[in-house]
């Protein structure tokens, strides 16, 4: 620890925080510094990627006509983005397909398969889909090559297809399963352009600067909740850099909407950006994300910005009809002695399911799964928690012949099934997931330090912040105030959701806080202002606001203090 501060001059603190994630004074630089030439291995290290590299090279060469088929969600358009713009900046006319969550569900259709080639499409790249569809992928032989690039688990055969790259198949011995299919993706256009370069494409045509796809590749690392180490850490970090010059129309117009004007961070990733993009494919036009991602012109980029914030305003208020019956059927379940949570309703909306089995996780620490009912079917989407793999277990159940439908990875899932077979199924995902009743009520927090009031520095929060970008695997630190008291608390913002609050030390000073979603004993305890000393938990931050930077404390709980 000591060794870290020294070589890299940063305080105690900082350094012990490093120290926890596992790093020295080799690795802690790579860390604050993540760059890819660092952290990016040779992308020929994927099964398969010198074939989808070599064939996609000769889509360019030859001039092919390319049919991108991607996903409903944010990691499918920001891959799907990703490859059509490459080939496009190449010469390569370029068709897209995104299917309607609706009326063509997840992955690759025969029909759309099939009008991809009948428009030209002489290869066809699935995106953040396609690793199951093996059957559906044969029916394209003999009218055009196919190339999978994904990342969700693999079931039963693999495509047999001219390339299928996935970090996740059985034989990949990458150790990259933590990349989302953005992520693959980048790596293929890589390993692509280097295949040119190779047979001198480039003598006479000046290379792409593919470092400048990295904002796409960030926000779909961050929305697919992908861990926040290692290459996935200097994809978001170049990533936010890239996004933070504006210079893609459809993000900077979206940015623009969602009324970020600082430089964006993970956070603005998660929150403002995409939720916009997903609520397209939820609830309205499936390629809207897409579109928005691959516009060139600021006009139609505000337009679809536009578009998306008013879908995406609707989306929560679809979300807040089915939130509180959810709710209740997941406290009876959990209280009823279920290790995980499977509820369902005969007028949910399918494109919403995903978001409110996220809030269940959040609210209950399981994994949750909500379904909506139709037909006599049961549709419906999944959310882990760390260290319980959802998507083995719905895959596991489509094996025992419990679903008709199935798939995805450890933290996300989707499923389908007649709904007569939602109690089999349930009892499945305890049976199968019962380490999940053992996890606390919520989600544990991890307490990394402690620091007084007078050492809340700007200095320090920034010092702090360059362990950003914050998410799973890197977790934003949680730092202690012992012994501090409430000098002043008040309810601020719309409906009053956040407490702004006046902490002050035992010897001393005062630091702002904050509390958002300000609800409950914590929220009452620091409204009541009684003088007692509490320790109080949270992050410590830098903001800007009006051009002026300041020091935050943003409070996560609090406990008052018992004294002998």
């Amino acid at each position: 620890m000591a060794a870290i501060a020294q070589r890299l001059a940063l305080p105690e603190i900082v350094a012990r925080l490093l120290a926890i994630r596992g790093l020295d004074p080799e690795t802690a630089g790579d860390f604050l510094d993540p760059s890819l030439r660092a952290l990016m291995p040779d992308p020929s290290c994927l099964t398969d990627m010198d074939a989808a590299a070599d064939r996609l090279a000769g889509a360019v060469r030859r001039g092919e006509t390319v049919g991108v088929f991607g996903d409903y969600d944010v990691d499918g358009a920001c891959s799907a983005a990703v490859i059509a713009l490459f080939l496009r900046g190449l010469g390569c006319p370029v068709l897209t397909h995104v299917p309607d969550r609706m009326t063509e569900g997840y992955g690759p259709n025969a029909a759309a398969l099939a009008g991809l080639a009948a428009r030209g499409a002489t290869l066809v790249v699935c995106v953040d889909c396609g690793t199951a569809a093996a059957a559906i992928l044969a029916t394209l032989a003999g009218s055009a090559d196919v190339i999978v690039l994904d990342h969700h688990a693999a079931q039963g055969d693999l495509p047999r297809i001219a390339a299928m790259v996935n970090p996740n198949r059985p034989d990949c011995t990458s150790g990259l399963r933590s990349l989302c299919a953005a992520g693959v993706a980048f790596m293929a256009v890589v390993a692509a352009q280097r295949a040119l370069r190779r047979t001198g494409h480039f003598a006479q045509t000046p290379e792409p600067d593919l470092k400048e796809m990295l904002d796409l590749v960030a926000l779909a690392t961050v929305c697919d909740v992908m861990p926040l180490t290692g290459l996935n850490r200097a994809f978001v970090t170049r990533g936010l850099q890239v996004l933070g010059r504006r210079g893609r129309p459809g993000l900077a117009a979206l940015l623009e909407v969602a009324k970020v004007v600082e430089l964006p961070t993970a956070m603005s990733l998660g929150w403002a950006l995409g939720p916009r993009i997903n609520a397209a494919g939820r609830i309205s036009q499936a390629d809207l994300g897409l579109r928005l991602l691959l516009a060139e012109d600021e006009i139609q980029a505000r337009s679809l910005a536009a578009t998306l914030d008013s879908v995406n305003r609707t989306r929560q208020i679809v979300e807040a009809e089915m939130l509180d019956a959810a709710m209740l059927q997941a406290e009876a379940q959990l209280s009823g002695g279920h290790a995980t949570v499977l509820v369902s309703g005969s007028h949910w909306h399918p494109g919403v399911v995903g978001i409110v089995a996220g809030r269940i996780k959040e609210r209950f620490n399981r994994p949750a799964c909500v379904a909506a009912l139709a037909d006599g079917m049961a549709k419906g989407s999944g959310r882990s928690v760390p260290g319980i793999d959802l998507g083995a277990a719905i895959i596991a159940a489509r094996a025992h012949g419990l679903l008709s439908s199935g798939g995805g990875h450890a933290m996300a899932a989707g499923f389908g099934l007649p709904e007569p077979g939602l109690a089999a199924f349930h009892a499945f995902l305890d049976d199968r997931l019962a380490s999940a009743a053992l996890l606390p009520s919520a989600a544990e927090l991890v307490i990394e330090g402690g620091l007084s009031v007078p050492g809340c520095t700007l200095e320090l929060a920034r010092d702090i912040a360059r362990l950003a970008p914050f998410g799973p695997g890197n977790a934003e630190p949680v730092l202690v105030l012992a012994g501090v008291r409430v000098a002043h608390a008040e309810r601020i913002g719309k409906e009053g959701a956040t407490i702004r609050a006046q902490l002050e030390g035992a010897l001393g000073g005062r630091v702002k806080a904050l509390l958002f979603r300000a609800e409950g004993r914590l929220a009452e305890t620091l409204l009541a202002r009684t003088g007692e000393p509490l320790d109080v938990a949270g992050h410590l931050r830098s903001e800007t606001w009006n051009g002026r930077e300041s020091v935050g404390f943003m409070i996560r709980d609090a406990a008052v203090v018992r004294l002998a």
